[in-house]
């Protein structure tokens, strides 16, 4: 059954993920958590589905406090999904959002884009690092590498990132077929990002406990205590973070 076939193909994908990118994801923890102790940010940026990353490492149980989601509502799929999908592809925009963050050289960028090949995320690569932030992209070179960018510099975010963690979905993402049907279905590349993001995240709290610094971690609010740890959270970051 497709159910059971799909598990095979994600796990054998994650094997994949984390066996043949140990290094760059090792590297992106290095680099985040140096952000962390230095009582910076990270920003985590994506377009369409992919603002699902900025949401999974922002303001969630367990997670690091000092994550600022750039949540841009023009790239968002609501009120229209079709809107995220042109705005995307617009140069010059990413950059000016940028600016009304608060940010620092001592900040890591971290984008999400599977393709890689859109000028918001190109954009988004190109400020931060004019910022003086170290990029780190997460994108699918299986399917970027296929593509050509629709950025005016030709380039695409696996070429402007500092440190690039392949994704190891397939060209297009779409990862199973079945006879009868002449198009492939079902992703497998949030499953992949999700997961070494989550990874990621524990490899910085881990280094940051190594080198004697407690990170700032949120606490369930369905827990008794939870509100209250959080409150304080809230009221140290708010001028940092953004989206709080």
């Amino acid at each position: 059954m497709k159910q059971n076939e799909f598990l095979e193909v994600v796990l054998k994908q994650l094997e994949q993920q984390f066996s043949q990118e140990a290094t760059q994801i090792e590297q992106a923890a290095q680099v985040c958590a140096k952000s962390i102790m230095s009582d910076r940010l990270i920003h985590v940026f994506g377009c369409g589905h992919s603002q699902m990353f900025a949401m999974e490492l922002f303001y969630r149980a367990g997670g690091l406090v000092p994550v600022n989601a750039l949540l841009i509502p023009h790239l968002a799929l609501f009120p229209k999904a079709k809107l995220s999908t042109m705005q995307e592809r617009i140069e010059n925009f990413s950059q000016g959002y940028l600016d009304l963050e608060n940010t620092s050289d001592k900040d890591t960028m971290i984008i999400v884009s599977i393709s890689g090949r859109n000028a918001a995320a190109i954009d988004m690569a190109n400020a931060a690092k004019e910022k003086g932030m170290k990029v780190i992209a997460l994108t699918s070179k299986q399917f970027s590498e296929s593509l050509g960018s629709r950025h005016s510099s030709g380039k695409n975010l696996r070429d402007v990132a500092d440190i690039v963690i392949d994704v190891k979905c397939v060209k297009g993402d779409a990862a199973m077929s079945v006879e009868g049907l002449d198009v492939k279905f079902t992703g497998t590349s949030t499953i992949l990002g999700m997961t070494v993001l989550d990874g990621i995240s524990a490899r910085v709290i881990e280094l940051c406990v190594e080198n004697g610094f407690q990170p700032p971690i949120y606490v369930s609010s369905n827990l008794d205590e939870g509100d209250d740890i959080n409150k304080e959270y809230i009221k140290n970051y708010r001028d940092l973070i953004g989206c709080l």
